[in-house]
């Protein structure tokens, strides 16, 4: 039951992430600097890499998360959903935060990638416990 319920994590994470850097694809664009072609699109070949790379991303902080929870005695919604929101404003926020500031990215990139890490986190976070 452990390995469906990371997989559930994973996909609600991912599904998470899509609506969010849909819902902010503009201002997410300029932030990281990406190119745009005349209607709006961005230049480049179109790889679904970075999709599989994000899910995969989204498999090993669903399983890890799962393995701490289980660890910690985090068996509720509630515990669940608070304690993935600290896991990604305390522990990958930040991490975002020293990537982007080396990297002399706008301080509004950390603030969107951030946004995803703390609310998908919480989402993954919720799932792990109800399932």
């Amino acid at each position: 039951m452990g390995f469906l319920s990371v997989i559930a994590a994973a996909i609600a994470g991912f599904g998470f992430g899509a609506v969010w850097y849909m819902t902010l694809s503009k201002p997410w664009l300029a932030a990281a600097g990406i190119k745009c072609d005349e209607n709006g699109k961005p230049i480049g070949n179109g790889s679904p890499l970075p999709f599989v790379l994000s899910f995969i991303a989204m498999i090993l902080v669903s399983g890890m998360m799962r393995h701490t929870f289980a660890l910690s005695g985090i068996n509720t919604f509630g515990k669940g959903m608070v304690s993935g929101l600290g896991i990604g404003l305390f522990f990958i926020s930040p991490w975002i935060m020293i990537n982007n500031a080396y990297g002399m990215r706008p301080f509004k990139l950390t603030v969107i990638d951030s946004g995803y890490a703390i609310f998908g986190c919480a989402i993954i976070g919720a799932v792990l416990t109800v399932l």
